[in-house]
């Protein structure tokens, strides 16, 4: 007796295994497909709640993860994308998409699983086209999916059977017990969908006129559990994040826990006490079949809390903002911190969420460099070396390695040609980011120097490099706005700035000539001089690269 046991819990895991698997390929191929129309879905969750929570459950029937979607949304958050006003009713409709799996299962199409793996697996390795074969991978992950839950379901049968499976179910008819099971389970494997597909298939798995393996009391207790089991992972996500995501995984983990605490009082209530309803035999009446009714129960229970907490939406969020309000010390200079603020978190795995984040990272830092390549500009026509300490080239290395390593590690996950396109793009800009930086440095010191050796340059010489340092300033200023808007109608401007750059930069180069003929500057300012133009014209070149590198990626993503 005790092989036939193993090998049904092998084969059980093997089918959880499965069923995992196959949500992880839809999710890769619905990301490879349309995952940055998906984002720009989440993003426009207006301040109209009805439509964060409609987005909300469209998201998550799309990735089949509620556990993705709230994580998405904590990222926004943390990007600054979303609100929180916005992402609580993304969250509140991630609870209640997520359901639509396990009604899925009650349906019962596992046995035509083999057919979606089939026309899954003819398109992706046979379609040229890489949209169909994005397509294919969804259809074959959807097919793997459920064919997890073909090979569970006759194990589970015979698990069912087993006395002593039987005893540890029957512990679990404690309300307590049962809904810590139903959260701890859901906390270790990360998936309420991978827990709900375990408790409905147990109940379709039944043999005709054979009783359930557990009665309808622990599935509702246990799915109660599992909800607040799935918010486990976005409390982890937020951990890292700015003071507003963690209000946003507060708010999941808190609307979760009375949600729970709500409903659970009613159904303990109308089991022990005579005057109130009992809410189970409603579902027990209503839903003959045992797998249907456990899959209406998850259903109901979040669609009822979704609309209980809907309306207190603004009131719940202005509590979350007081329960965790941002103090002073938590408002570091998001700008010059020796920190990613975008990118500081590994637990997002989407890869078109940590472009756009790295996006946002890079804007960032162009911001640094410009502001850096300003102040030492500033410094040096006003002669000013207190102004010049203020340029710290270090932040930026640090900055664009940090970002580089993070890059490394996105261009391990499976993208779609576009996005790798652009992430190459990425390590480009970086190295022009750094540059524009190490110029800003370079000018920054030829202050201490015209200091430590006063030297002087004539007016006219003066005036000229403010000049050319105005335009350079103006141009890496239009290329951060086409950066960061991705606005490719900026850069004939900006082309045309680069030419009056290079223009004014030769014509500065003969007039220093001039003066070095006509002996009217010292040869050592003369030096100077010269390096000041050569790093003032290269920092425009590293600027303009950045935004014809946006253009070449705005037109290959057209083609």
């Amino acid at each position: 007796m005790f092989g036939p046991t193993l090998e049904t819990v092998f084969l059980t895991a093997g089918g959880l295994g499965l069923f995992l698997f196959g949500m992880k390929m839809m999710s890769s191929g619905i990301e490879m497909a349309a995952g940055e129309k998906l984002q720009n879905m989440l993003q426009k969750a207006t301040r109209n709640r009805v439509m964060a929570v409609i987005v909300g459950i469209l998201a998550t029937i799309a990735i089949n993860s509620s556990t993705a979607t709230t994580i998405m949304t904590v990222s926004f958050v943390h990007s600054g994308l979303l609100n929180l006003f916005q992402a609580m009713g993304i969250i509140l409709g991630a609870n209640v998409g997520t359901t639509f799996s396990a009604q899925l299962i009650a349906f019962r199409i596992d046995t035509i699983a083999p057919l979606f793996i089939f026309v899954g697996i003819l398109l992706h390795l046979f379609a040229r086209r890489r949209k169909y074969k994005n397509i294919g991978y969804i259809i074959l992950g959807f097919g793997v999916l459920f064919f997890g839950i073909s090979v569970m379901s006759g194990p589970l049968r015979e698990l069912a059977r087993q006395p002593e499976f039987y005893a540890i179910l029957k512990t679990f008819e404690n309300p307590f017990l049962a809904l810590m099971a139903g959260f701890i389970f859901t906390a270790v494997i990360q998936s309420s969908s991978a827990t709900m597909a375990l408790l409905v298939t147990m109940h379709f798995t039944l043999v005709p006129g054979e009783p359930p393996p557990m009665s309808f009391q622990t599935a509702a207790f246990i799915i109660l559990g599992t909800n607040i089991g799935t918010s486990i992972t976005t409390i982890i996500a937020s951990i890292p994040a700015s003071r507003e995501s963690k209000r946003a995984a507060l708010f999941h983990i808190m609307f979760d826990v009375i949600g729970s605490t709500i409903f659970g009082t009613l159904v303990y209530l109308g089991l022990t006490m005579p005057l109130v309803p009992d809410v189970l035999a409603w579902f027990e009446g209503t839903w003959e079949d045992p797998a249907r009714r456990v899959a209406m129960f998850h259903m109901l229970y979040n669609f009822a809390t979704m609309f209980l907490i809907l309306p207190f939406l603004k009131p719940v969020a202005v509590l979350m903002e007081k329960m965790m309000p941002i103090k002073e010390a938590d408002k570091p200079d998001t700008k010059y911190e020796k920190k990613l603020m975008y990118l500081d978190t590994d637990l997002v795995e989407i890869p078109s969420v940590v472009i756009r984040n790295a996006h946002l990272e890079l804007c960032r830092i162009q911001e640094i460099a410009n502001e850096m390549l300003g102040f030492a500009i500033d410094a040096f026509v006003e002669s000013d070396v207190d102004k010049a300490k203020k340029v710290d080239a270090k932040t930026v290395r640090y900055l664009t390695r940090k970002t580089s390593s993070k890059l490394v590690k996105l261009n391990r996950m499976t993208m779609i040609k576009r996005d790798a396109k652009k992430v190459g793009k990425m390590f480009r800009t970086l190295y022009d980011l750094e540059r524009i930086a190490a110029h800003a440095e370079n000018i920054t010191e030829y202050v201490v120097q015209i200091k430590e050796n006063d030297l002087n340059f004539p007016d006219d010489a003066i005036k000229e490099l403010k000049e050319l340092g105005s335009l350079t300033t103006k141009l890496a200023d239009l290329s951060l706005s086409a950066f960061k808007d991705e606005d490719a109608s900026m850069l004939p401007q900006i082309e045309e700035l680069e030419n009056q750059v290079d223009k004014f930069s030769k014509e500065l180069t003969e007039n220093q000539i001039n003066r070095m003929k006509e002996e009217t500057l010292d040869p050592r300012a003369g030096v100077i001089f010269t390096d000041m133009i050569i790093d003032l014209e290269r920092s425009a070149d590293h600027s303009n690269i950045i935004a014809s590198n946006m253009l070449e990626q705005k037109q290959s993503e057209k083609k």
